[in-house]
């Protein structure tokens, strides 16, 4: 997420009691450049930790945008406030995940983070789509992120790693149960595929049930945002035309019953490999673009 810094707040401070302003502090720039020894002895020359800048950056945010996991344990140590916010209303976990450091990641979850914050926009899970770092997204999932959380402005955080064509944070969210049909304002991730004409996450989106004929709030079916004759558009055509396999129908009911219990459920059927490997899509698709059909 940018950070803005054009107007103070005093969101951090009220919120947190993070001290008094500045404009930015050798605790600030310590943090952030990674010099750990240099922070160190601020630490115990008495500097604090928690000193907000007139954007409500705390050193702890600084060093998770930077992904400096030595700074980070030391201001940890040293008291500073694991859910501090910035003036967008961000925590460092929110920007631990967008800069993808896993070991800030951590670190933070390991010193009580919230993985699911009250946040008026992003949650971390949506930082890590937004930057396309599937192993945060992996990890929060797992730690037990919201994966239907909406923003106000994408929607979910499949409707951001699809609007940012991060492939790999898509399917991650998709084996783990995210719902592929959620909408906002009627708008489904297959429509911001279309928008940035990437036929690998649409093919992916359709392989996991993505409703080709789901219409936004302009009536517009995913379709409609390519261009006709493009490969985008082929994509979207062959499967407007060609109905889904039973074989693919029957995967996607099983997917959709199981929600997000489809990974622990369906690894103790007790089934042959291949089958298993088909209904964890682990296996290869059922059917293929063809470029060049008529």
């Amino acid at each position: 997420m940018e950070i803005t810094r054009d107007r103070p707040s005093l969101y951090g401070e009220i919120a947190h009691g993070l001290g008094f302003w500045t404009e930015r502090s050798a605790v600030h720039e310590a943090a952030a450049r990674g010099r750990a020894l240099q922070l160190q002895q601020l630490i115990q020359g008495g500097a604090s930790v928690n000193t907000v800048a007139v954007d409500s950056i705390t050193p702890l945010h600084e060093a998770c945008i930077q992904g400096q996991t030595q700074c980070v344990r030391l201001l940890l140590d040293a008291g500073a406030q694991v859910e501090a916010r910035n003036i967008d209303g961000s925590t460092p976990l929110c920007d631990a995940c967008a800069a993808g450091s896993l070991d800030c990641v951590k670190l933070l979850l390991d010193y009580g983070a919230t993985v699911n914050p009250p946040l008026f926009t992003f949650s971390p899970l949506h930082e890590a789509c937004m930057g396309g770092n599937p192993d945060c997204v992996q990890l929060m999932i797992d730690r037990g992120a919201f994966m239907e959380a909406h923003d106000c402005h994408y929607g979910t955080p499949l409707h951001v790693a699809c609007a940012r064509q991060h492939y790999d944070c898509a399917k991650v969210l998709l084996i783990a149960g995210a719902n592929v049909n959620a909408s906002k304002l009627h708008e489904v991730a297959l429509h911001h595929a279309a928008k940035t004409k990437n036929t690998d996450l649409m093919e992916l989106l359709v392989e996991f049930g993505g409703n080709v004929f789901a219409r936004d709030n302009l009536n517009k079916k995913p379709i409609h945002y390519t261009g006709v004759g493009s490969a985008s558009y082929r994509c979207l055509e062959f499967f407007e035309n060609t109905p889904l396999s039973l074989q693919q129908l029957s995967r996607v009911a099983v997917r959709r019953a199981l929600g997000t219990r489809a990974r622990g459920v369906v690894s103790k059927l007790g089934l042959p490999t291949r089958i298993l490997n088909f209904l964890s899509f682990v296996a290869p698709p059922v059917f293929e673009i063809q470029e060049h059909s008529n």
